[in-house]
């Protein structure tokens, strides 16, 4: 089995920061594309960011400059720093990765169970 746990989001006001980590664990081989996603209320999930084993980034462009991506890959981490907080932000924030099982060596796709961010005008 493989899990994702993102830390816990939180409220912050409109202008401020906030850091998220996702941890993965479980039977882990290997990691490719890691990311973070959002679903706000009555909306569909949308991409905000994502990171290559590599380190190549893709932002969407509602939030770049505003947010960087980064990850440990020796600790299986993925991070998310968010800057200029806008309460267009507010919405559950999901990890996502690919992820090789060292059971099967087969690849899958994984989700966090998803943390609430609330910025507050």
């Amino acid at each position: 089995q493989v899990q994702l746990v993102e830390s816990a989001g939180g409220l912050v006001q409109a202008g401020g920061s906030l850091r998220l980590s996702c941890a993965a664990s479980g039977r882990i081989l290997g990691i490719n594309a890691m990311g973070w996603y959002r679903q706000a209320p009555g909306r569909q999930r949308e991409l905000v960011a994502s990171i290559t084993r590599s380190g190549s980034t893709n932002y969407a462009d509602p939030v770049k400059g505003r947010i960087t991506i980064s990850r440990d890959n020796a600790k299986n981490m993925v991070y998310l720093q968010m800057n200029s907080r806008k309460p267009d932000d507010t919405a559950d924030y999901y990890c996502n990765a690919d992820v090789r099982r060292r059971d099967v060596l087969t690849w899958g796709n994984y989700w966090g169970q998803g943390t609430q961010v609330t910025v507050s005008a």
